[in-house]
C-alpha cells in the first residue's frame, strides 16, 4: 500500500507524493478540504491517477464534471440512486412521483427511516438547492410528518439534514432522517 502524504504551497497547490517522490500536484480553486480529502481517498482506492485541474475554470469544471464523487460531482449516481431504480431493495414505507421513504439499515431510534427526493437534479446537499426546487423542498419536508404520523409518532419527532463534512454526512444525495420513537437528547451530535 502507497502512503500518500498531502502537502498544501504558499501557492494553493496541493502536493500529493509517493515517499519524497512528487507524484502529482492539484490546482483547486473551487473544491473544499473534505472534498480535496474524498479525492485523495478516491485516488488511493482506485490506483487511478488524479485528475489534475488548474487555475483555468474550464478545466476545474471539466474535472468536477468527470468525478465520480457525488460530493464533488452533483451529478454522480449515490446508493441512494440505486434504491431508487430498484438496483437494490430498500424498506420503503412510502412512494410517489417525487419522493421515497424507506427505513434506515442503521436506526438511531425506535423509528428511523429517510425521505429523499427520486430525481437529485444536482441536490447532493441541501447547501446546493436552487430557487426552483422549493417546492420539491417543501414537499420533501411535507412528506416527512405525512409518514412519521403513519408510523406512529404522535408524540413528535426529529428530523436532519446533514450537509458536508461538517454536517457529518455520509451519502450525497439529499435526505432528510425522520427519528422518534423515544424522547431526544440535546443538544445533538
Amino acid at each position: 500500500m502507497k502512503i500518500i502524504l498531502l502537502k498544501r504551497l504558499l501557492t494553493g497547490v496541493w502536493i500529493l507524493s509517493n515517499s519524497f517522490n512528487i507524484s502529482q500536484s492539484l490546482k483547486l480553486t473551487s473544491l473544499s478540504s473534505s472534498s480535496l480529502l474524498k479525492s485523495i481517498r478516491y485516488y488511493q482506492n482506485s490506483n487511478s491517477r488524479l485528475m489534475s485541474a488548474t487555475n483555468n475554470n474550464e478545466v476545474d469544471a471539466a474535472a468536477i464534471a468527470a468525478s465520480s464523487d457525488p460530493a464533488i460531482n452533483p451529478a454522480a449516481p449515490t446508493f441512494f440512486d440505486k434504491l431508487v431504480s430498484k438496483e437494490i431493495p430498500a424498506a420503503v414505507i412510502y412512494e410517489d412521483d417525487l419522493c421515497m421513504a424507506f427505513k434506515d439499515i442503521n436506526p438511531m431510534g425506535p423509528v428511523h427511516f429517510l425521505v429523499i427526493p427520486k430525481v437529485k437534479d444536482g441536490l447532493n446537499r441541501l447547501s446546493n438547492a436552487r430557487e426552483d426546487q422549493k417546492g420539491l423542498l417543501g414537499h420533501l419536508l411535507y412528506t416527512a410528518q405525512k409518514v412519521a404520523k403513519e408510523q406512529g409518532l404522535k408524540e413528535g419527532f426529529r428530523t436532519v439534514i446533514n450537509d458536508g463534512a461538517h454536517g457529518a454526512q455520509s451519502v450525497y444525495h439529499l435526505h432528510i432522517h425522520v427519528i422518534g420513537g423515544r424522547v431526544m437528547s440535546w443538544p445533538p451530535g
